[in-house]
């Protein structure tokens, strides 16, 4: 490679040739990390990561990406996101920008300014506030439309935190089943026995497990043969199996139904007016009156007054209503200069604790205390991106929730008055606070903080209380969650003990948004996952011809529905409910289509796919990956 002589590096690496066609992911947090792996990995696409440093946060992760020879991922630094940055990180000639930052106003700066670079650019925005979401879809749209590409620019707005809580509320909820809405239909995993043979409504066998484990990554060996899921096994491989082996399947519940619900409310108790007459307002009521009193006595003993009537007197100068006392002995006009000044003391303090426990008893009257009698739900400690969405979740599947927080002021607080379930304000490691919100007769602890000490200590506090008590940790570390797990397990082998990573449950999305490609949803198999997305066979022409049952590649994808709709009627968003106004709508899928329909072009198909399947089907360039279609009947 030649160099140029006599040129700093800084504007060598400007002069070298810029990239076009890429895709780039701006951010040096978790999520741009996973989002970068899929891409680079899975998907074999050239990725260009915007981030303030190499050495801050997940840099060097990312660092270690750009050095692998193998991989095509190139690292532009910049210490703000303007359009000098872009510029470098070649926002101009790419096909994608992922924002992963979680301000949202960050975001949608840093947004604009890419469209306004590139008005062809895909956008994908992290933004939690769903509202804010929308409006800036619609908005980025309007620019790409008004400037004439708005059939090749789309802007998709993701939450991570939203797409990741359904998989962390079905680890906690067992018996629930992982619940996935496609097109107004209703899917959900179940467990079966292998001996038993369901039917009905089961859509496909999604994975084989040991019938010992517990969905969890570095869990033990069995009988079986099995070490760990066998995601999307085959015919042969499922009638193969042991009797002992779990089968997982994927299966649709009736029309129309839907997890949805109003929040869940709960009978508000009664108002806790132990905190408006506090032990600090009663003691400073005794002082006052004990002033009075005392004035009062010396009143009587120093005048004529009656006994009623010194007291009055005593009431007066206290707060300072008394007439000055005028012609009378000088006892009389000392006692009451001394009982004015001792009211001027005492009531401005009297009138401070009482409006702090007004303060405190408006806040714990629209904070609900768990009830006594509380057992069977859920207990979430933290309140913020993560938790406050798997709050919405439980609450639309109506169930009891009590949430813990340390900070008053967390994003979820409000949301938790709004829907009218329990908070604890306090330490979730303090057995106290755990305590408190009845964690030893709960159903789950879920422990979603951003600091992975804390949900451990949380975890672990919780289960000095019970043993069998069922936990699910956010852990980011795959190689901590293992260890953690293990030694759980040894630990507690009566308990369920899982772990979910927010951005391994979201970069998928992420990534299938960028790739121009809609990936539904996520379905987590332990913490392996399953993605259900919408393929044009258009894409991928290598499967027009093929019959669905050898279009099918076991251990890599499975189709499940076929979309029925003409070309132009097609939604764009399957994993949204059919807007319909007041009149319901069939679904244009067909699902469990014949297994000897052949494709055509014009298909579009709804398949579930591990992560390396996907990524082989949504590869840009088709002479990159060749598939390997197992024999008819073999799926």
């Amino acid at each position: 490679m030649s160099v140029i002589p006599n040129v700093p590096s800084q504007l060598r690496q400007r002069l070298r040739p810029q990239p076009s066609g890429h895709l780039v992911v701006c951010g040096d947090n978790p999520l741009a990390l996973r989002l970068t792996t899929e891409l680079a990995r899975l998907y074999a696409e050239p990725v260009t990561v915007l981030l303030p440093s190499r050495q801050r946060n997940h840099g060097p992760g990312i660092e270690a990406l750009a050095r692998d020879p193998a991989l095509s991922v190139r690292i532009v630094e910049a210490a703000t996101v303007d359009d000098d940055a872009l510029r470098r990180a070649g926002v101009e000639r790419a096909v994608a920008l992922a924002l992963t930052s979680g301000d949202d106003q960050a975001n949608i700066h840093t947004a604009l300014r890419a469209r306004r670079l590139n008005p062809r650019l895909r956008l994908v925005v992290r933004v939690f506030n769903r509202s804010l979401g929308k409006r800036v879809r619609e908005l980025l749209d309007k620019a790409a439309l008004s400037a004439g590409y708005a059939s090749e620019a789309t802007t998709t707005v993701l939450s991570a935190s939203a797409t990741a809580a359904p998989a962390m509320v079905t680890a906690a909820l067992v018996g629930h089943g992982h619940t996935l809405e496609v097109d107004g239909r209703v899917l959900r995993t179940a467990e079966y026995p292998q001996q038993h043979v369901p039917g009905g409504r089961l859509l496909s066998t999604l994975a084989l497990r040991p019938a010992e484990a517990t969905a969890q990554a570095g869990g033990a060996g069995s009988a079986t043969g099995l070490d760990e899921p066998l995601l999307l096994p085959s015919q042969r491989q499922i009638a193969e199996a042991p009797p002992n082996t779990v089968r997982v399947g994927l299966e649709r519940l009736p029309d129309r139904f839907a997890p949805r619900g109003t929040p869940l409310s709960q009978r508000l108790p009664g108002l806790p007016f132990g905190i408006l007459f506090s032990r600090r307002l009663q003691a400073a009521f005794a002082a006052v009156a004990g002033m009075v009193l005392l004035y009062a006595l010396l009143t009587w003993l120093s005048t004529d007054y009656a006994p009623l009537s010194s007291l009055y007197v005593a009431l007066l100068d206290v707060l300072g209503l008394a007439e000055p006392a005028l012609g009378m002995g000088w006892e009389r006009q000392v006692l009451q200069v001394l009982t004015a000044l001792s009211g001027m003391a005492l009531i401005p303090l009297l009138l401070a604790v009482v409006l702090e426990n007004m303060s405190s008893f408006r806040a714990a009257s629209s904070m609900r205390r768990p009830p006594r009698n509380l057992t069977g739900h859920v207990v979430v400690v933290g309140l913020g991106n993560v938790g406050t969405r798997v709050l919405d979740r439980l609450c639309e599947l109506r169930v009891p929730v009590v949430c813990v927080e340390r900070d008053p002021q967390a994003r979820g607080i409000e949301r938790a008055r709004e829907a009218r379930v329990p908070v604890v304000i306090g330490d979730a490691t303090s057995p106290e606070v755990l305590a408190e919100a009845r964690v030893g007769r709960s159903r789950a602890l879920m422990t979603m903080t951003s600091d992975e000490t804390t949900n451990l200590e949380a975890a672990l506090a919780a289960r000095e209380e019970r043993e069998d008590l069922r936990v699910v940790m956010r852990l980011f570390d795959d190689g901590f969650a293992t260890a953690v797990y293990r030694a759980m397990r040894d630990s507690y082998p009566r308990a369920v003990t899982r772990s979910r990573s927010v951005s391994y449950l979201a970069a998928p999305t992420f990534a299938g948004a960028m790739m121009g490609r809609q990936v539904i949803g996520a379905i987590p198999i332990g913490r392996r996952v399953l993605l259900v997305a919408v393929v044009d066979v258009a894409d991928r022409p290598e499967m027009a011809g093929l019959t669905i049952s050898q279009a099918d590649r076991p251990g890599m994808w499975r189709i499940l529905a076929l979309d029925l709709t003409g070309v132009a009627e097609r939604r764009r968003d399957l994993g949204l409910p059919p807007d319909t106004g007041e009149q319901f709508m069939p679904s244009g899928l067909l699902w469990g289509p014949p297994r000897e329909y052949v494709l055509g072009e014009a298909d579009r198909l709804v398949v579930v796919a591990t992560r390396q399947g996907l990524g082989g089907l949504l590869q840009r360039t088709s002479d990159e990956w060749t598939p390997t279609f197992p024999p008819p009947g073999d799926s």
